[in-house]
């Protein structure tokens, strides 16, 4: 390899590229992940690649690119990556991922990635010492958020687990501080939830324990999308938990977002909830929006406090109760739903505030922190977004010591 930079290089000068083994292979559970156009599939006892990326060869995931750490299988759905000599290997992996390939994929009916297509490409290629230095600010930048979405996955499967453990499993605190069900509770059988419910609990529907359910608003002729610096969201853009905010957003100007708030009267404590597939996904609002609001897909749910929280509230329409329920209460031809009134007659069984609340004091911590990792995250991203592609055209240059900084 040069030492020289070179600003015109070929992704062939940095891979030997090779279709993956077999259109299929069967997931066995072994040691090693099989990938196919889009990630991990399964898993097997033998191994094609290793510290490697994994390209997406035909499809609808053809010409994305998925980092493989250790040993792993690619199929003919993906595309190997044999790195060459003296090139770094996770330099190699960002090049890939500036290079654009979804908009050069071959193919009008089913799009794939060809040899030619791979071998075409121009990448900047510096020499060892400067690909190594930019391979770390990127690769720390992403450990980082692989390190966060490990913690907010543990956090948020404790809060599920004592939510279902309180309140499915009904294992809550006792006068004695015992778990209800298991130290011998008395339970009662009710013939609405068709389950048995511990005794002097009573039923509620959903609608009991709310104050309003409302949505955002569709343009239409009430205001245009594409001006301005606020954010559109739809469903698209709420996950379990989070907000995701990027360029995937419709942008609308502080005139439409004022609109868009007289309709749906965002509030701190109110959950979101999407009404059309994928149905259900929740999000708590620990804020007012400042910069962005919904559109007419998504419902916003708010807690009649003197009953229950905003976090028991959260907790309750993001479970798998609550999933089954709309799974099996949606409509419609071609994009299934859940209507406000249809929702609002979910049932649950229900004892006092004062349970409620002692687990909201438990539960409030935990979705703060997952809250605070997810905001933080996303400005790592928006770091990582940033820094990609001037560090990987040498716009951007790595020194040393004082100079880096």
């Amino acid at each position: 390899m040069n030492k020289t930079d070179i600003r015109n290089a070929r992704l062939d000068d940095l891979y030997k590229f090779q279709y993956g083994t077999g259109n299929t292979i069967e997931d066995i559970g072994g040691d090693y992940p099989i990938y196919g156009s889009n990630g991990v599939v399964g898993f097997t006892d033998k191994f094609n690649s290793e510290n490697a990326p994994v390209i997406g060869h035909i499809g609808a995931y053809a010409g994305i690119v998925n980092w493989a750490r250790g040993k792993h299988y690619v199929t003919y759905n993906g595309v190997i990556c044999k790195i060459k000599d003296g090139v770094n290997p996770k330099f190699g992996y960002y090049s890939l991922l500036v290079s654009d390939l979804q908009k050069r994929l071959r193919g009008s009916t089913q799009p794939f990635v060809s040899y030619d297509l791979l071998n075409e490409v121009r990448v900047y290629l510096p020499e060892s010492n400067t690909q190594q230095k930019i391979a770390k600010i990127l690769s720390d930048l992403d450990a980082k958020i692989e390190l966060n979405n490990k913690i907010n996955a543990e956090l948020e499967a404790m809060a599920k687990m004592l939510y279902d453990y309180w309140f499915v499993q009904f294992d809550f605190p006792n006068e004695n501080g015992k778990p209800y069900k298991s130290s011998n509770g008395k339970m009662v059988f009710n013939e609405d939830l068709k389950r048995e419910i511990p005794d002097c609990w009573e039923v509620k529907e959903l609608s009991e324990i709310i104050t309003r359910s409302g949505t955002g608003l569709n343009p239409r002729k009430n205001f245009e999308l594409g001006n301005g610096s606020n954010f559109y969201v739809t469903i698209k853009s709420i996950e379990n938990g989070k907000i995701v905010l990027n360029d995937k957003c419709d942008k609308i100007d502080d005139k439409a977002l004022g609109i868009i708030n007289n309709r749906s009267d965002l509030r701190k404590g109110d959950i979101l909830f999407t009404s059309i597939q994928p149905v259900g996904v929740t999000y708590l609002l620990r804020e007012k929006p400042s910069n962005w609001n919904i559109n007419e897909s998504v419902f916003t749910i708010r807690p009649n406090y003197n009953k229950v929280t905003s976090e028991y509230l959260y907790m309750l329409l993001s479970s798998s109760r609550m999933k089954a329920f709309t799974k099996n209460s949606s409509a419609g031809s071609i994009h299934k739903g859940i209507r406000h009134g249809v929702l609002k007659t979910f049932k649950l069984a229900y004892k006092d505030t004062s349970l409620i609340k002692y687990f909201s004091q438990i539960i409030k911590p935990m979705l703060m922190k997952i809250d605070n990792i997810d905001k933080q995250n996303q400005q790592l991203t928006e770091l990582r977004d940033w820094l990609l592609p001037m560090l990987m055209n040498g716009q951007v240059t790595v020194g040393d010591g004082e100079e880096s900084k």
